[in-house]
């Protein structure tokens, strides 16, 4: 969580350097910037739980991408609607411990892919080109996958192709931000946080150890 964290303030002011540098962007009173589009950016996501003695999950990288509206509903509010394609995920490392040599486990890495199509429906206050945007998010599950890679021996690749009852099919949770419309150009940071289990009964909830989804984004979007 720690490491999310810092990957989206270092997006927060990035976004916000090229929100100060951007030549003749002024506030206005109505809501500025592209009202539909495309989108798309980076997802660094990990599981997590609400034992804090977890600590071996790792971000996963991964894309989103979809299109958007925006709806005002005032001189200072919007609805904002999404739909989007989102990988998310997560990485955990194994072995590579004294106790672990001795029992014969191999370091390795387990990744976890999660393919979601998304629906944020995120309501935005706008002050002139910045806009601070919340709401909650309903997304269902199209593939899932788990990759167990032994870093010891590249040679070795397993591939399990999970089945849809080994995961829950519809996830939801809350989504918040920040953005900067300047002109047809949108650009921003979002944090997702989930309120339903990855993983069903057996397998999946097993290896996941009941986690939920947590992808911090950053994104880029273009409109008229």
């Amino acid at each position: 969580m720690k490491k999310i964290t810092n990957r989206l303030l270092t997006g927060l002011g990035i976004a916000s350097l090229l929100f100060f540098f951007s030549p003749q962007v002024t506030a206005q009173s109505d809501n500025p910037g592209p009202r539909i589009g495309i989108k798309g950016g980076l997802n660094f996501s990990q599981f997590f739980v609400d034992q804090p003695t977890v600590e071996d999950e790792n971000i996963k990288v991964g894309l989103h991408f979809g299109i958007f509206t925006k709806i005002p509903i005032s001189s200072f509010m919007a609805f904002q609607p999404e739909l989007l394609y989102s990988n998310t995920g997560s990485k955990v490392a194994y072995g590579g411990t004294e106790v672990g040599s001795l029992l014969g486990i191999r370091e390795g890495e387990v990744r976890y892919n999660l393919n979601y199509i998304q629906l944020p429906l995120a309501f935005s206050v706008n002050l002139g080109p910045v806009n601070i945007h919340a709401g909650p998010y309903l997304s269902y599950l199209v593939s899932a996958n788990v990759k167990n890679l032994r870093t010891s021996d590249l040679t070795t690749t397993n591939t399990i192709d999970l089945n849809n009852d080994d995961f829950n099919k519809i996830d939801y949770g809350l989504v918040g931000g920040i953005g900067f419309d300047l002109r047809n150009v949108t650009i921003g940071a979002r944090y997702n946080y989930g309120l339903r289990e990855v993983g069903r009964e057996g397998l999946a909830a097993n290896l996941t150890n009941r986690s939920r989804n947590s992808v911090a984004q950053l994104y880029l979007g273009f409109g008229f």
